[in-house]
């Protein structure tokens, strides 16, 4: 497949910019992979959707807020997000950077000062911070909710942005971006999926570049992913297995959770432990973890659209989406939601 197949018309204004009042009261496009059959349904219709003896996985990553505005020593302006500390070095850290900052040069942060150490190409820099408290507290005081591009806050994020970009089990601080599959669930609607006899198992999965990094060459297969980190418990294999013996299956709550849960699979088995995410899903793939698949409408061309494809066969998304539009559903990530089953 090339990347100029992979995309579709969205009028602009179907683009969310605010999440639904309630988190599960968003709508649901239920598609069949096996007819291409279509239902409309909500998120609130979950317990009814899957089965018993179905297992839940979810990403339990916690977006930081890692937007941070900075200056050049000549004052020009500079938009700093940061990715992850270099390993060894938590001094210093991986961004990407709106801007033309030099290697060498300094540059002003609130409440911090910076230098540049390497450029990484695409955006990304290397920058070593001189501050008196670890990086990840320092973001927390000065940093933005970092919104993508396409969901407009003129004045910047606002505080109702930082529990709603955030899923309501997130737990390991590191995401540069929401698990956006994940916001439509709540508390009771987790509850109401246990009722009705679906279990819930937890994984984490930094959401970095890799995930939304654009692809750069009409060839798929020469698009590299930039590796992201993942942690499967012992328990979430556990729990997976069971769903296996019981002849339930496996629900994937968004793009990255199917990811983590492929990279970690090995002749069939799902391993405990931790790893990188490098593997780049686009239609050819053969899936060996995940029978089900919750997630939000993606962007065109992009690695989540490829995903999708891969796990549902291309014509049939093509579909969905037009009838999405078609029924102005929401799209991205605030918007409304995908049910492949």
């Amino acid at each position: 497949m090339r990347l100029a197949e992979l995309t579709y018309f969205l009028p602009p204004e179907l683009v969310a910019q605010a999440p639904a009042a309630e988190r599960s009261a968003a709508r649901l496009l239920v598609l069949d992979r096996a007819t291409g059959a279509l239902r409309h349904a909500r998120v609130a219709d979950l317990p009814a959707l899957l089965q018993p003896h179905d297992v839940l996985v979810v990403n339990d990553t916690r977006v930081v807020p890692a937007r941070v505005r900075a200056r050049r020593p000549t004052g020009g302006r500079l938009e700093v997000l940061f990715v992850r500390p270099t390993p060894g070095d938590a001094a210093e850290w991986e961004v990407l950077v709106r801007g033309a900052p030099r290697v060498g040069e300094r540059v002003h942060l609130p409440d911090a000062t910076g230098e540049w150490t390497a450029a990484l190409g695409d955006g990304r820099w290397r920058v070593r911070l001189a501050l008196d408290e670890r990086v990840v507290t320092w973001l927390e005081r000065v940093g933005e909710v970092p919104l993508p591009p396409y969901v407009a806050r003129p004045g910047g994020p606002s505080r109702a942005d930082r529990e709603r970009y955030q899923t309501v089990y997130a737990r390991v601080p590191g995401a540069v971006a929401a698990p956006t599959a994940g916001l439509h669930l709540t508390e009771p609607l987790l509850e109401a999926l246990g009722a009705a006899g679906v279990a819930l198992a937890r994984l984490t999965l930094h959401v970095g570049p890799g995930t939304f990094l654009p692809i750069r060459t009409d060839d798929l297969d020469a698009h590299t992913m930039l590796p992201e980190p993942y942690e499967i418990p012992p328990g979430t294999v556990d729990a997976v297995a069971a769903a296996r013996g019981r002849g339930g299956r496996v629900v994937a709550v968004g793009t990255t959770t199917v990811r983590a849960l492929e990279s970690a699979t090995r002749d069939g088995r799902l391993v405990a432990g931790q790893g990188e995410a490098t593997l780049f899903i686009r239609p050819g793939y053969a899936f060996r973890a995940v029978d089900v698949l919750l997630t939000n409408f993606h962007l065109p061309q992009s690695t989540l659209l490829a995903l999708v494809a891969a796990f549902a066969g291309w014509e049939r998304i093509r579909a969905a989406y037009a009838e999405a539009v078609r029924l102005r559903y929401r799209f991205y990530s605030f918007g409304d939601a995908m049910l492949l089953a």
